[in-house]
């Protein structure tokens, strides 16, 4: 258990750039000269897109150490 959780850790740590814009708002920036629109942008997507996998990540531990807990009691 200890080496998946390592893993899992070390995978978020050393996670790529990812570029996630749609087509539109690509068209929209990529008009502008210093691009800093578009990595505020980016960032801003990307920071969305955790937020629902980052809690449904902690409801699953809730549960996985609630269950642990009852089973050990059983014991």
């Amino acid at each position: 258990m200890r080496k998946l959780i390592l893993l899992l850790v070390l995978l978020l740590l050393f996670s790529a750039d990812a570029n996630a814009q749609c087509a539109m708002c690509r068209a929209v920036l990529e008009s502008e000269e210093t691009q800093s629109a578009a990595r505020g942008i980016n960032n801003g997507i990307v920071y969305l897109m955790a937020i629902p996998y980052i809690l449904m990540g902690g409801l699953g531990y809730a549960i996985y150490r609630s269950r642990r807990k009852t089973q050990e009691t059983k014991n």
